[in-house]
């Protein structure tokens, strides 16, 4: 099986490519530089590894929720190349990969994404024997809404750029992870999508949509 993805939805561009035990891993800051970057890395890292687009089996990607501009551009990138290949999609949240990443001796993890606007991306999730676990939906939430949430979690992601003095006034029992989780992880997207994939949980290019948590207006939408 081989298997391309990448995850578009921060400043940081995470591209992986999986080839039967194989795993190439490639990340890259691209702030405002993205779309001129993300087709020439994906060329880098196939000629790197001697393969063509044509060769996946699946194509992978961050659905988000996160950056407007770089979800759409990471998503039309994946949709060209499943289109005009007939490969299926595997999308996953990026919410997801940013919990996968948690260091296994926390049980509970909330992962925290900022929104602007005094808003925050998040979920909740558990873990029980090993596997993480999301606990109700996807949401956009105050920072005072989120305080009042997540008490006694673990929170990691970029949010805490921000925000993490506030927080620390307004909640109790919580660890704050420090900067190398703040961002998804190459591991822990590929490592979802193979496993969306070996479940069957595949999509067609036409189908798989981005998680904008955000409505058309910009009003505050709570949950997804």
């Amino acid at each position: 099986m081989k298997i391309l993805g990448i995850d578009t939805t921060t400043r940081f561009l995470c591209l992986g490519l999986y080839d039967g035990g194989k795993f190439y891993e490639y990340r890259l800051e691209t702030g405002r530089k993205l779309s001129s970057l993300l087709v020439p890395a994906i060329q880098r890292v196939l000629s790197a590894s001697g393969l063509e687009a044509s060769d996946m089996d699946y194509f992978a990607c961050g659905l988000g929720p996160g950056s407007f501009t770089g979800m759409r551009i990471g998503l039309a990138a994946i949709k060209g190349l499943s289109v005009a290949l007939g490969r299926p999609v595997a999308g996953v949240s990026t919410l997801d990969i940013l919990a996968e990443g948690a260091p296994d001796e926390y049980s509970r993890i909330v992962p925290a994404v900022d929104a602007k606007r005094g808003l925050v991306y998040c979920a909740s999730y558990v873990r029980r024997r090993g596997i993480l676990k999301r606990l109700g939906r996807y949401s956009l939430l105050s920072i005072g809404e989120f305080a009042r949430n997540f008490s006694g979690s673990a929170i990691l992601g970029d949010a805490l750029e921000s925000y993490r003095q506030e927080l620390s006034l307004r909640m109790k029992g919580v660890t704050f992870l420090d900067k190398d989780y703040w961002f998804p992880s190459t591991s822990g997207l590929m490592k979802l999508a193979f496993a969306k994939i070996r479940r069957g949980e595949t999509e067609k290019p036409e189908k798989i949509k981005p998680i904008y948590l955000y409505p058309k207006e910009c009003q505050i939408k709570r949950t997804l």
